[in-house]
């Protein structure tokens, strides 16, 4: 699309809903190129790599860092992550939630990161950040791309992420099932690839 003679990509966020708004969102990410880097899936469970342990464990780490936000259901996967993110209700955010005609937030901008050197002794700061989903998905991504850069792991992620609003419990219900067997089904998944790293 044009903007000011120049193209732009569209978001990928649903127009006119605040996502700073309560609520819980399902989330996909993948590696760049759908690469294999976090593993692979042997008799149905993951066998996580040394970067694949880090996504594992910066996804348990998230509410350390955005204390307005919850981790559901989720699972790291050989070229993507599978989560749930419930955003609870963020003092920060005084607009209100849902639907308000209000920022894409596709355009915030995140704060630097300070990520450790190593992946065990030193506790992970994804650093402040605005209170929406796409300030903790950046957020999340970034500290797992430093943690490679880091420790001189190739790595990148691909740049977007795909969301969806679960609207009832009975849609929680099926996401949560579906995130849970994705190991199970994994040669049926669309993501599978054979770029192995």
């Amino acid at each position: 699309m044009l903007f000011k003679n120049q193209y732009r990509i569209e978001s990928t966020r649903l127009k006119g809903w605040d996502y700073s708004s309560p609520g819980r969102y399902f989330i996909t990410i993948c590696t760049g190129d759908h690469e294999c880097c976090f593993g692979s899936v042997r008799n149905g469970k993951m066998d996580l790599s040394d970067i694949g342990y880090i996504a594992d464990k910066y996804l348990h780490e998230i509410p350390n860092h955005f204390p307005f936000a919850m981790v559901d259901e989720f699972i790291v996967m050989p070229n993507h992550v599978h989560v749930i993110i419930q955003i609870k209700n963020n003092p920060g955010n005084q607009r209100g939630g849902g639907f308000d005609g209000g920022r894409d937030a596709k355009y915030c901008v995140s704060t630097p990161v300070n990520i450790p050197k190593t992946q065990c002794n030193n506790k992970n700061t994804f650093g402040p950040q605005s209170g929406n989903l796409a300030s903790i998905i950046r957020g999340y991504k970034t500290g797992v791309s430093v943690w490679c850069r880091k420790s001189n792991r190739q790595f990148v992620w691909q740049p977007r992420f795909y969301d969806h609003i679960i609207r009832d419990e009975k849609e929680l219900y099926f996401i949560r099932r579906y995130i849970r067997q994705n190991p199970a089904c994994w040669d049926k998944d669309e993501f599978v690839t054979q770029k192995i790293s």
